[in-house]
């Protein structure tokens, strides 16, 4: 279009000077008026041109101009109300204080309840309200936080009644926490504000190779790990992605890393770091009585061989299986053991948890657990001074120390892996590393 205006300018010119050249001349001052004008005309129709229709960039910017959503829907289409459940007030209520009609609330309250039982609703929690953005402002939509993650959207267009279930984004954040230990692992935490699940994280993850109740003071970790959150809001700890735990001055690592079987943990050499027993059958306690040929026994007052590891904790404590295995007994033994289990994990290792005050949900003589399952309480049946487990472990039908049992690691990373484990390895151990003298400093 600038061309074309150019070229106009251009002809009345020329036909300006060939009429001129005829003989038929204009003064100056004329014609340089009417190419002033003509340049001042051009450049307004130039100017109007580029305001109203935008280039090829603006149309760009506004294609990509994105609503803002708010459990899936564009806020700026609705009228929004925020709120919380009450105590004692159900969906009817909430419902019906803000004119949805008998009918849709019947019908919302008839929807499966396999994707969300309205019952289950809980004092405190958000709830959203979207209603039309007309004079009427008829509630459109009804959308309850079951937390910060998960969300149920119910229409409330009575020909389109429906609940789709929703989930919020999680946004996830790489960090380094460092800390020692001056009195336990979870202190440690609260001393270096850090969150104290990231305790039972860690203690679950080297709940093979270290002993929680028996860390000392100067004893230091260090952990890479993803923080999650939604819309700014920490919402607990994601993937651990490696970690070092000093304890009595050896360093264990554990680095995550994936191959056929799935995704584990492993030491520096490429062994799994979960082993088949866990450490102790209980995350609470503190050992009373330990494995003994010949022990005072409290009640009876005879010397006789102990071949368990008694750990003294509040009744009610869980207790869980150490190991994979299957319960072979479960019974009661009035004059010794009280209500009791055994669980056979493999042709070698047998173990008994015993003076059980009750076992634990579909807990039989045949089922099937795997490591950590829960399988009863802590209890004083049978012949006990108070409340604890007597804890024992058979190797090949002989008694073993628990404390000194040393069960063998999972799956290590294969052959054909190793080269990228290494990889993988040695880049996350030099991150960790230089966060050591952070903590030793401390």
């Amino acid at each position: 279009m600038k061309s074309n205006i150019k070229d106009k300018i251009l002809v009345q010119i020329q036909k300006a000077g060939k009429k001129s050249a005829a003989g038929k001349h204009l003064p100056e001052w004329i014609l340089g008026i009417a190419v002033l004008l003509m340049l001042v005309f051009s450049f307004s129709r130039i100017m109007w041109y580029n305001y109203m229709i935008p280039s090829v960039d603006q149309k760009e910017d506004i294609l990509l101009v994105e609503p803002k959503l708010l459990y899936g829907l564009p806020v700026d289409s609705f009228h929004v109300e925020e709120n919380t459940v009450r105590g004692g007030e159900s969906l009817s209520d909430i419902l019906t204080d803000r004119g949805v009609s008998s009918q849709v609330i019947d019908r919302i309250a008839h929807l499966p309840a396999t994707v969300f039982d309205l019952r289950k609703m809980k004092v405190g929690n958000n709830y959203t309200v979207f209603y039309s953005r007309d004079s009427i402002r008829s509630p459109l939509y009804f959308v309850y936080a079951e937390n910060l993650v998960n969300y149920y959207q119910y229409s409330l267009i009575f020909d389109s009644c429906k609940v789709v279930p929703g989930k919020n984004e999680v946004t996830t954040e790489r960090k380094t926490a460092t800390g020692s230990i001056n009195s336990s692992l979870w202190n440690a935490m609260k001393e270096n504000n850090l969150d104290p699940m990231l305790a039972i994280r860690l203690s679950d993850l080297f709940a093979w190779s270290i002993d929680f109740f028996a860390i000392q003071k100067g004893d230091h970790f260090v952990v890479m790990y993803d923080e999650e959150s939604v819309k700014g809001e920490k919402i607990g700890i994601g993937m651990i992605h490696a970690a070092v735990f000093n304890s009595s001055g050896q360093d264990f690592f554990a680095i995550h890393f994936e191959q056929e079987d799935g995704q584990n943990y492993f030491d520096e050499q490429g062994r799994s770091i979960r082993k088949e027993f866990l450490k102790a059958p209980m995350k609470l306690f503190r050992i009373s009585s330990r494995f003994s040929g010949a022990r005072m026994h409290p009640i009876l007052r005879i010397v006789r061989p102990h071949h368990g590891v008694d750990y003294a904790a509040p009744t009610g404590t869980p207790v869980y299986t150490i190991g994979d295995g299957v319960i072979i007994t479960k019974a009661y033994q009035a004059g010794g053991g009280g209500n009791f289990l055994k669980i056979k994990h493999n042709s070698v290792y047998t173990t008994t948890y015993m003076h059980l005050s009750k076992f634990a949900p579909g807990i039989q003589t045949g089922s099937r657990v795997k490591q950590g399952d829960l399988i009863g309480y802590v209890g004083s049946t049978g012949l006990a001074s108070g409340p604890h487990l007597d804890f024992r472990v058979f190797m090949n039908g002989f008694p073993t120390d628990p404390l000194k049992l040393k069960s063998p690691p999972a799956n290590p990373v294969t052959d054909q892996n190793m080269s990228n484990f290494k990889l993988e390895r040695d880049k996350l151990i030099k991150e960790l590393k230089s966060a050591v003298p952070k903590v030793q400093s401390k």
